[in-house]
């Protein structure tokens, strides 16, 4: 008995000891990171470019706000209030269930202490139409006859908005404090006074969507790191990041021309990002052999018909994707590297075996229905009846040759950008020519896989997001991969003061109009023919729209904008890969198949 307690005595202190040992290594951890500079203003402006605004901005608020306007003028709305500010004639106007008054040319919503909260984790929210909850005040004005709406808002409560949209809340932990680090010495840095705004809410600086409650990983992620930016040489680094860079980072001199020190970066692979299986991979498969019965994919065709346009027509055949047949495909190559022990080659090499046929454009049809032509006389007078519109006017069809083999193969050297990579649609970051591009080869034939989500530069996210859960590297870890000559420090930045409104200003209730809703959907009662069907919009986030086009590629013009739920008639899929026409009751266009879901 005496022994069974003396066991329990030393396990008792052993684990004491454990607990001492582990909170002086929290501590020690903790003061690994020195304090930053003072004097950083932790309070960042936030141009809502996202929102589009035009004429229109309806507001909802949850705390006590007080609007500010011309010269010291102000009033006072209580939690619930709901606004609409409507430019008219180059003046802001606001309007609340009744309540009508001409604001000038610009307002400032600045939030109150709300003197009868209950415990409101984060003090004044303000909500924009449908969006989530914004944390701070709000500058309105007019810029180029259209509302500009900037955000004033405390650089913690700014991350929430951000890190859970440039990540996913889901990721590791460990991957969203790196992210944090990142976004918040980014927009720091971008601090500047002599601005209207420091950042866009869009990913021309860093996606910033408000606040939505309920993601917790986040929100420890930025409460862990508070403070923590990185240093270079004494001042806030330049973190640059994108979702992946395809298996080899950047230098920043590579892509943006600079003389600005950037030596916290490196040159060299990305194990992995390329190891996670969710970084962004397109890929085009061409055959070695196409029989009779095999059609070669129509990328391949519209390749062969853009390059070897001179040569067939040369020969007298139709230089057009649908008058080409390949037979074999021989001697890929990747090659020609854009610098050295760069993985971003840029040349693409191919032998091709071909038919091909002749084009012959029928001749015009007369139109029976032209003017008859007198010469001689004039007709007689007749009296004009109501007659129905003829129908268009269709354009023969051409009349085609037989395919023939042309004898000679043809010997191809192709740049990968634009030209290959248009037509194999493996283009995956809009603004930067710079994909990875490996070929892997079988028995059957080759596939042309396309990696790099974004300018590859610093940080990749899902290299992260792969260095955290898979080999549980710490986010220390993870920030001295991808910028490894910069320090972490921390700024000891308080929690920003709301004023307590005037007490008389207060006596006052604010009422409420009704919010503007989103544009209603349009309706599609015709009837799917065959081959036809119906889909709906739906792999676009609830705030974003696609692109109804003109035509089937992503340079033609925008018809207008499609939300989330629309349903469409599916007309027909194109030749152009990825890409079907669609209708409503009220228009026609094309989009990208992957953004629908079939009913």
């Amino acid at each position: 008995m005496k022994k069974r307690k003396y066991i329990r005595s030393a396990m008792m202190l052993l684990l004491a000891i454990c607990c001492c040992i582990a909170m002086i290594f929290a501590s020690v951890a903790e003061g690994l990171i020195p304090s930053a500079p003072s004097g950083v203003d932790p309070i960042v402006r936030v141009l809502l470019s996202r929102l589009n605004l035009t004429d229109r901005l309806d507001i909802q608020v949850t705390t006590p706000y007080g609007v500010a306007f011309g010269n010291g003028n102000e009033l006072f709305v209580e939690s619930g209030s709901k606004l609409a500010f409507i430019l008219r004639n180059g003046c802001i106007y606001l309007y609340m269930d009744g309540l009508s008054l001409r604001m000038g040319d610009s307002v400032y919503l600045r939030r109150y202490a709300d003197t009868q909260s209950t415990g409101n984790e984060k003090a004044g929210f303000f909500r924009i139409n449908f969006e989530p909850l914004y944390l701070g005040d709000l500058s309105l004005c007019v810029n180029e006859g259209k509302l500009y709406p900037v955000l004033s808002i405390h650089v913690e409560d700014y991350l929430l908005g951000v890190v859970p949209y440039e990540m996913s809340d889901s990721f590791p932990v460990e991957a969203l404090k790196a992210q944090t680090i990142a976004a918040r010495t980014y927009v720091l840095r971008k601090a500047d006074a002599s601005k209207a705004y420091d950042v866009v809410d869009t990913t021309n600086d860093q996606v910033f969507k408000g606040y939505l409650p309920g993601f917790a990983q986040t929100e420890a992620a930025v409460a862990d790191t508070r403070g923590v930016c990185g240093f270079y040489k004494g001042r806030l680094a330049q973190c640059y990041y994108s979702a992946s860079n395809g298996g080899q980072m950047e230098l920043v001199q590579s892509v943006w021309p600079t003389n600005e020190d950037f030596g916290y970066y490196t040159f060299g692979s990305d194990p992995y990002d390329v190891e996670n299986p969710a970084s962004t991979v397109r890929s085009f498969r061409i055959n070695k052999t196409y029989t009779e019965k095999e059609t070669a994919p129509y990328g391949l065709r519209k390749l062969l018909a853009v390059v070897l346009a001179e040569e067939l027509a040369a020969l007298g055949y139709d230089p057009a994707p649908e008058s080409i047949q390949v037979h074999q495909v021989s001697d890929v190559l990747l090659d020609t590297p854009s610098s050295k022990d760069s993985l971003h080659l840029t040349r693409l090499s191919m032998k091709v075996s071909l038919s091909g046929r002749t084009r012959t454009d029928a001749p015009a049809v007369a139109d029976p229905d032209d003017e008859e032509v007198y010469l001689f006389e004039t007709p007689a007078p007749q009296t004009a009846e109501p007659t129905a519109t003829p129908a268009p006017t269709q354009t023969p069809a051409p009349i085609y040759g037989s395919f023939e083999l042309i004898p000679q193969p043809f010997s191809l050297q192709l740049p990968v950008f634009k030209t290959v990579e248009n037509a194999f649609a493996l283009n995956i970051s809009g603004n930067f020519d710079n994909e990875i591009w490996t070929l892997v080869e079988d028995e059957k034939g080759y596939e042309l896989q396309a990696r790099r989500y974004g300018h590859g530069v610093g940080m990749s996210q899902r290299g992260a997001e792969w260095m955290a859960g898979t080999y549980e590297k710490a986010y220390t870890d993870i920030l001295d991969f991808y910028y490894p000559g910069m320090e972490l420090m921390r700024f000891h930045f308080a929690d920003q003061a709301i004023p307590v409104p005037d007490q008389a200003l207060a006596a006052t209730a604010g009422p409420a109009p009704t919010v503007t809703p989103r544009p209603t959907l349009m309706p599609v009662t015709k009837p799917a023919s065959s081959g036809q069907w119906y889909a709906v919009v739906t792999e676009i986030s609830e705030d974003s729209s696609l692109n109804l086009r003109s035509r089937p590629d992503l340079s033609s013009d925008i018809l207008m904008r499609l939300y989330k739920n629309q349903r469409l008639l599916v007309v027909q899929r194109c030749p152009e890969e990825g890409w079907v026409q669609v209708e409503t009751d009220s228009i026609s266009g094309y989009v990208m198949e992957s953004y629908l879901t079939s009913e």
